[in-house]
């Protein structure tokens, strides 16, 4: 039997708000874990009042547009929407950093990711479009494709991956392949991230001397470096010849990270036509106790030592 609790319901309840609250503010750290970092904010090179009053009103903001997430989430359930988010753009240039902060309050079951590698040796004889059609979303999900089909246009195009002939046929069939999926009733949102020619030496240079960040750093992604009038071409060239009213390009300044994530989050609410879902008053049961069961105890070599 369960023994009783010996404080007051008033005690009890405060307890509970104490432990909500713990777990909101543990919540919110982990967005916080991912900006901050103890000896940049409290060191000789800390920040000013009027950088953490902007770090302020950026999680404030951030906060609230994940809300709004939230509530897009449940009405793309509702309603079986279909969402396609392309996130394009320079090596370095945030996207991951804004799809983490799409997805960081989100159902994975509802909101994927899809990061493709490239094309294995099989993959390279399909249909350019075909590894690509098995991610896209079923009613009641949205999927956020972290490069795309448009790598063609891109890395191919710049690294020499694809021949010309391949490159222009791309641009043929990629305009009847999305306004075959807008048909369908599946939604299209690209977004192209961009940054200056100064950013991304410093984004780069930052991850070569961070171990923590050395991991995003490819040798694609160097030689890009090298390439960068090459890229700007292709891609003055993909905006021009894929801007498409079923699917248009949309381009994030992208040089102030925390701008970017919140200028993209807030654009892409205000292209889907969602509200807000009321759902039913969840009440927690009360637990069922039996006086014939006893909790075995767990042997102590399968405990994890505690070492903090």
């Amino acid at each position: 039997m369960k023994e009783p609790d010996p404080r007051s319901d008033i005690e009890l309840m405060a307890e509970r708000q104490r432990r909500f609250e713990e777990d909101l503010i543990d919540a919110y750290d982990e967005e916080l874990e991912m900006e901050v970092d103890d000896r940049i904010i409290d060191g000789p090179g800390g920040f000013t009042a009027e950088q953490r009053e902007a770090r302020k009103q950026y999680f404030r903001e951030l906060f609230r547009l994940q809300g709004e997430l939230v509530k897009l989430q449940d009405w793309i359930v509702q309603t079986g929407h279909r969402l396609v988010v392309i996130f394009e753009g320079r090596d370095a240039a945030g996207k991951g950093g804004a799809i983490k902060r799409i997805t960081q309050r989100l159902n994975p079951r509802v909101c994927r990711v899809a990061a493709l590698p490239a094309p294995n040796n099989r993959e390279r004889t399909q249909w350019y479009f075909q590894r690509y059609v098995s991610h896209l979303p079923a009613g009641g999900e949205m999927v956020l494709f972290d490069r795309s089909w448009y790598n063609r246009a891109g890395v191919e195009r710049v690294m020499n991956f694809c021949t010309d002939d391949e490159y222009e046929e791309f641009f043929r069939s990629v305009p009847e392949f999305e306004k075959m999926l807008a048909r369908s009733g599946v939604q299209i949102l690209k977004y192209w991230f961009s940054i200056t020619d100064e950013e991304q030496e410093i984004r780069f240079q930052n991850r070569i001397h961070d171990p923590l960040k050395q991991w995003k750093l490819s040798p694609m992604d160097l030689e890009s470096r090298r390439r960068w009038e090459a890229y700007t071409q292709a891609k003055e060239v993909m905006l021009q010849r894929s801007h498409i009213p079923e699917a248009p390009w949309w381009v994030v300044q992208a040089v102030d990270k925390k701008r970017a994530r919140l200028n993209c989050i807030s654009h892409l609410l205000s292209q889907v036509p969602y509200h807000e879902i009321e759902h039913q008053q969840i009440e927690l049961p009360s637990r069922v106790y039996h006086d014939d069961y006893s909790r075995q105890p767990v042997p102590q070599s399968m405990i994890v030592p505690e070492v903090y």
